[in-house]
């Protein structure tokens, strides 16, 4: 599949998505899907520095406007890591945790230890019915962890 036909396809996935969630499909909302597809994991400033490539006019405040939006639709998923802005990434259709460098803060996608939603499962839910688990595990990377200067940060 050329990069043409890839990205035609990718649109049209983002349009049924954005479609079947009651959204209008906007040039906007397009590039803010394409951009957190692209870079999971980035904050609101890096998505917009990405939209701003095709969109070049697109405020910061209206990229805020479309990853909440998309957010509160299900379509986009917001992490919020310890001392750090908020995150979004378009792995939303599973119950997966995160891995975080206390060195250079560098994100990476857990998968459930048991593959279920909810993975984990708690001492006490206080009559709660559990739906979900939400994991951040922090540590050093490897790149991290072989500098001679870090030494091990904790939160």
């Amino acid at each position: 599949m050329t990069s043409t036909a890839a990205s035609a396809a990718t649109t049209d996935k983002w349009s049924a998505q954005l479609r079947a969630h009651g959204r209008r499909v906007t040039k906007q909302r397009l590039a803010v899907l394409d951009a957190v597809d692209h870079s999971p994991h980035a904050g609101a400033d890096e998505v917009a520095a990405i939209v701003r490539t095709t969109l070049p006019d697109i405020s910061l405040q209206s990229v805020y406007v479309v990853l909440t939006d998309l957010t509160e639709t299900g379509m986009l998923r917001r992490i919020e890591p310890p001392h750090s802005p908020a995150l979004y990434e378009t792995r939303v259709d599973d119950n997966h945790h995160h891995a975080m460098c206390t060195g250079c803060g560098r994100i990476e996608d857990v998968d459930c230890a048991v593959g279920h939603a909810p993975c984990l499962t708690p001492s006490n839910t206080h009559g709660m019915t559990i739906q979900i688990a939400d994991v951040l595990y922090q540590g050093l990377c490897a790149d991290c962890a072989a500098k001679p200067d870090t030494a091990v940060k904790t939160s």
